[in-house]
């Protein structure tokens, strides 16, 4: 017995090591964005703010899928639509805003996956962005108030090159199919023509940035899909929230199969180890 409890000692100190090697570099959170009504209401009951969410957050390990939906978006209070204007609050529809509360709130999160949301054109429909493309700062659309386009010294612009396309990594097909599968008046469709060259491409680019800088093996929190969607201004709540839980279950499912399973060495090294120190005795 003498030599099996130092032996033990050791064993353990190499399977702890082991472990904390093989700590996973991801977390389990999804992050959902809103602008305009109906994106913003539709996202409401994955919002932890009392005060937008007073029905309490669903979020938590949303439908027993293992995954935290978080949601965050601004409110329009006396304001009406269909133009809606910029809202106050978390991502109000604002350029400067909206790189601040990009920087503020997605340490926070470190999210696996980034699904950014506004209104598109008319009709029931869910335009899923298949690509989006960067601008230079003074060629997007002004937005409402203060410095009406985005400055070349926003996070954005360290990242994206004016002029370049950047890919949509969400499951578009799969969503696609799983909304028109069900046939309750919501078009699905995936659009390649860019995003609009306003705040909902904007936004949008802030969900593949964050995917580009955080993709690789040795991030510290590792984003495994990021894209846009527009909402059709005619869509209603009720068929937005069926639309958006129909896109999350598919992003959970995608999610499961690109995110790596833990490393199962630390757990054969420990059984290894043990069956070796009890031959021992």
């Amino acid at each position: 017995m003498g030599f099996t409890k130092p032996l033990l000692g050791s064993v353990f100190a190499v399977v702890a090591a082991a472990g904390a090697a093989a700590e996973p570099n991801y977390t389990n959170n999804i992050l959902l964005t809103g602008y305009w009504p109906e994106t913003n209401n539709m996202l409401r009951q994955f919002s932890t703010n009392p005060d937008q969410n007073p029905g309490g957050w669903a979020g938590e390990n949303w439908n027993n899928s293992g995954y935290n939906v978080y949601a965050y978006f601004p409110e329009f209070p006396g304001q009406t639509g269909p133009n809606w204007g910029q809202g106050s609050g978390d991502f109000e529809v604002d350029y400067q805003d909206t790189s601040e509360d990009w920087a503020r709130i997605l340490p926070d999160i470190n999210p696996a996956a980034i699904m950014t949301f506004s209104r598109g054109a008319a009709g029931s429909n869910w335009e899923l962005e298949g690509q989006l493309q960067m601008h230079a700062g003074r060629t997007w659309i002004p937005d409402f108030s203060g410095d009406r386009r985005p400055t070349e010294d926003m996070p954005i612009f360290d990242t994206l090159v004016p002029g370049e396309w950047y890919d949509s990594s969400l499951p578009n097909d799969e969503i696609m199919a799983a909304i028109n599968g069900e046939d309750f008046g919501v078009d699905a469709f995936i659009d390649t023509t860019g995003g609009g060259r306003y705040l909902s491409e904007f936004i949008g680019l802030h969900g593949l940035m964050h995917k580009i800088n955080n993709d690789s093996a040795d991030s510290e929190f590792r984003t495994f899909a990021a894209g846009h969607i527009h909402v059709g201004i005619d869509t209603t709540l009720e068929d937005a929230e069926r639309a958006t839980e129909i896109t999350l279950n598919s992003l959970t499912a995608h999610l499961d199969q690109v995110i790596p399973s833990p490393s199962g060495g630390a757990t054969l090294l420990a059984f290894t180890a043990t069956a070796f120190v009890r031959r021992r005795r």
